[in-house]
C-alpha cells in the first residue's frame, strides 16, 4: 500500500512540473559543430525523460543478459529446495503418524535434495526414522552428534533423554536433563528432571535454586511453586532435623507457612517448636493443620507434646482435639487410645465402636480388639475382632504410584515424581474385599434359597447334645451326576463324607436329615455305618443330593464360616 502510494506522488510531481512549464514557455538553443539547435523548453524536457529512460532500459537489458546463467541456476535451486522441504514435511508428518516405510522414503529424498548442514530437521527426521525401524544405537549416535551442534544441542540431549527413560538408566537420563537445565532453565522437563537428581543427592538448595528459576520463567503458576516449594523445604527441614536444627526449624516453618494444611510440614513445624518448648504455637501449628486434615500423626504428637504429662492430661487433650472436629472417625480413634492408655475402657470402647460406626476399618477392629484383652481377656471376642480387622478396609497410608509407605517422602520411589505421595486408603486388596463380599453374600444367602426336604421315617436317635445347636440343612441340585474323577473313595456314591462339618445324605425318593448326635456318631464312627448299611446302599450311584452343614459353637469366634464353603469347593461338592 505506501509503494503505491508514494508512486503516485511520483507521477503526481511529474504532472505538476509538465504543467509548470507549460505554462512558462521558452525556448532552449543548443551549439555544436557551429550549428544552434533551438527547441521549445517543453520539447527539451521531454527529451530529456526519453533519454534517462532508455538508458535506464537499456541497462536492465545488459543486466539481465549478464547475470541470465544466475538467474537460471538460482530458479532450479529454488525449485529443488522447495521439493526438499515438501518431503521434509511429509516425511515429519509420517514419523509422527507412525509411517516408517513413507517416512525412509521422504527422508531418503530430503537428503538428496536438501544439505543436512543446511536444514538441521533432516537429521532429526533421520534420528526418528531410526527410532521408528527400533534402530537404537544409531539413533543415540545421531542424538549425540546433535549435541555436539550448538544449533541443535537441546534436541540432541532431548532425545538422549527419552532413550535413557526407555531403558529405564535414570541416572544418564538425569545428567541429560542436568546439561539441558544448565543451557535451558526453562525446559520444563529438563528442571523437573534435575530437580529430583538434586533430591536424590541432597541437595535441596540446588533443588529450590532450579525451582526458583521455574517459577521466574513462568513455568509454573503461583500456586503451584508454592506446593512444590513447601514440599523441598518439608523434606530439607526432616533431613537436617537432627544435625543442624537452626536451618531445619527455619525450613519447616516457613514449608508450614505456605501451606498449614500439609500435613509432614505441620509434623515437623511442632517438632521443632517443641523442641524449643514452644508448647503454644505448636500446638496452634497442629490444631490448624487437625481442622484440615486429622491424621493419627497429628494427633499422637498433640497428646503427647509435654513428656511429663499423666495419661489423664493426655486424655484431656485428645478430647480438646476431638472438639475441633467433632463426628469424625479420627478423631474418636484419638481418643479412644487416649483412654486406652488411661485405663478408661467404656470410653475407649465406646469412642472405638464410633469410630466404626462412621467408618469401618482395620485400626478401629484392631483398637477395639486391645480394649477387650485389656479389660476383659475375652479370648473369644478378641478373636473375633481380629478377624473382622483382616476382613475389614485397609487404614490410609502414604501412597505414591501403588507404592504404600508408612513415612512420607518427597519424591516417589517408583517414579521419582515430586510430591507424589497421598495420605488414602490403598486399593491393592480391592479384589480380596470384592470376593470375600461374595462369599459372605453366599453364606447369608443359603438358609433363604434352602427347599424344604421331605421327611421319611426313621429310627429314633439320641437326644442332641446341649452344646451343639440344631443343624442348618442346605438343598443341593437334584438332577443326578456322576462323581467327579478327582474326589477320593471316601466321597463316592455309596458313602457318606464328613468334611468340616458337612454330612452328605441321599435316598431315591427322599432325603433324611440325621440328628446332630447321628451326624457325629457317623462322622466318628464311620466304618461301622458303611458295613451296617452297604447292602442297602449297593444300587445307589448317584452323588449327595443334600448336605446338612452343622455350624460351629457360636461362643468360637475364631472359626471363619467362610472354611466351609471353600472345603466345599475345593472338593467339588457344589
Amino acid at each position: 500500500m505506501i509503494r503505491i502510494l508514494f508512486f503516485l506522488l511520483v507521477v503526481f510531481l511529474l504532472g505538476l512540473g509538465f504543467a509548470w512549464l507549460a505554462d512558462r514557455p521558452g525556448d532552449m538553443v543548443v551549439t555544436l559543430s557551429g550549428y544552434q539547435y533551438r527547441v521549445s523548453l517543453m520539447v527539451a524536457a521531454v527529451a530529456v525523460v526519453t533519454v534517462v529512460a532508455a538508458v535506464m532500459i537499456l541497462w536492465w537489458l545488459l543486466k539481465a543478459i549478464w547475470t541470465s546463467p544466475y538467474t537460471v541456476a538460482r530458479y532450479f535451486r529454488v525449485r529443488r529446495r522447495d521439493r526438499g522441504y515438501q518431503a521434509l514435511s511429509t516425511g515429519m508428518i509420517a514419523a509422527g503418524a507412525g509411517d516408517f516405510d513413507l517416512a525412509r522414503r521422504k527422508n531418503r529424498e530430503a537428503m538428496k535434495l536438501i544439505r543436512s548442514d543446511q536444514e538441521p530437521l533432516i537429521q532429526l527426521l533421520d534420528a526418528q526414522v531410526s527410532l521408528l525401524e527400533g534402530r537404537h544405537d544409531e539413533a543415540r549416535q545421531k542424538f549425540e552428534a546433535m549435541a555436539e551442534d550448538p544449533e541443535m544441542k537441546l534436541l540432541g540431549l532431548r532425545g538422549l533423554y527419552l532413550e535413557a527413560e526407555r531403558l529405564g538408566d535414570r541416572e544418564a537420563a538425569r545428567h541429560y536433563a542436568a546439561r539441558a537445565a544448565e543451557a535451558a532453565p526453562q525446559l520444563g522437563w529438563a528442571a523437573d528432571s534435575t530437580i529430583e537428581q538434586r533430591i536424590a543427592e541432597g541437595d535441596w538448595d540446588g533443588a529450590l535454586k532450579i525451582l526458583d528459576a521455574q517459577k521466574s520463567t513462568h513455568q509454573v503458576d503461583r500456586e503451584l511453586a508454592a506446593r512444590r516449594r513447601s514440599v523441598l523445604l518439608t523434606a530439607k527441614a526432616n533431613a537436617l532435623f537432627d544435625t543442624n536444627f537452626a536451618i531445619a526449624k527455619a525450613a519447616a516453618l516457613e514449608a508450614n507457612r505456605l501451606r498449614p494444611d500439609f500435613v509432614p510440614a505441620a509434623l515437623v513445624a511442632a517438632r521443632a517448636l517443641f523442641r524449643e518448648s514452644d508448647l503454644r504455637k505448636g500446638a496452634k501449628v497442629l490444631e490448624a493443620a487437625w481442622k484440615a486434615t486429622p491424621h493419627p500423626g497429628l494427633a499422637d504428637l498433640y497428646v503427647h507434646a509435654r513428656h511429663g504429662d499423666s495419661v489423664n492430661d493426655r486424655l484431656v487433650r485428645a478430647k480438646k482435639l476431638q472438639s475441633l472436629r467433632q463426628n469424625n472417625a479420627e478423631s474418636a480413634l484419638a481418643v479412644a487410645r487416649a483412654a486406652l492408655d488411661a485405663g478408661d475402657y467404656s470410653l475407649a470402647r465406646e469412642q472405638a465402636e464410633s469410630a466404626i460406626r462412621m467408618q469401618p476399618r482395620e485400626g478401629a477392629w484392631l483398637l477395639l480388639a486391645d480394649t477387650e484383652e485389656a479389660e476383659t481377656g475375652d479370648v473369644g471376642k478378641v478373636r473375633e475382632y481380629l478377624a473382622k480387622a483382616v476382613r475389614a478396609p485397609r487404614d490410609p497410608a502414604w501412597v505414591a504410584d501403588g507404592y504404600e509407605s508408612d513415612r512420607w517422602a518427597p519424591v516417589s520411589p517408583v517414579t521419582g515424581r515430586l510430591d507424589a505421595f497421598e495420605w488414602r486408603v490403598p486399593v491393592e486388596r480391592l479384589g480380596a474385599l470384592i470376593e470375600a463380599d461374595r462369599e459372605r453374600a453366599q453364606i447369608e444367602e443359603a438358609p433363604a434359597l434352602a427347599a424344604p426336604l421331605p421327611v421319611a421315617p426313621a429310627e429314633p436317635a439320641a437326644a442332641p447334645a446341649p452344646s451343639m445347636p440344631a443343624p442348618v440343612v442346605a438343598a443341593s441340585s437334584p438332577a443326578p451326576r456322576k462323581p467327579e474323577p478327582h474326589l477320593p473313595a471316601a466321597f463316592s456314591a455309596s458313602s457318606e463324607p464328613v468334611v468340616n462339618g458337612v454330612v452328605a445324605a441321599e435316598s431315591k425318593d427322599s432325603v433324611v436329615p440325621p440328628s446332630p448326635q447321628a451326624g457325629l456318631v457317623e462322622a466318628l464312627d464311620g466304618a461301622g455305618q458303611e458295613q451296617s448299611s452297604e447292602a442297602a446302599t449297593q444300587d445307589r450311584r448317584t452323588p449327595p443330593a443334600a448336605e446338612i452343614t452343622v455350624p460351629m459353637p457360636p461362643d468360637d469366634p475364631g472359626v471363619d464360616p467362610l472354611e466351609t464353603v471353600k472345603a466345599r469347593r475345593r472338593f467339588g461338592l457344589f
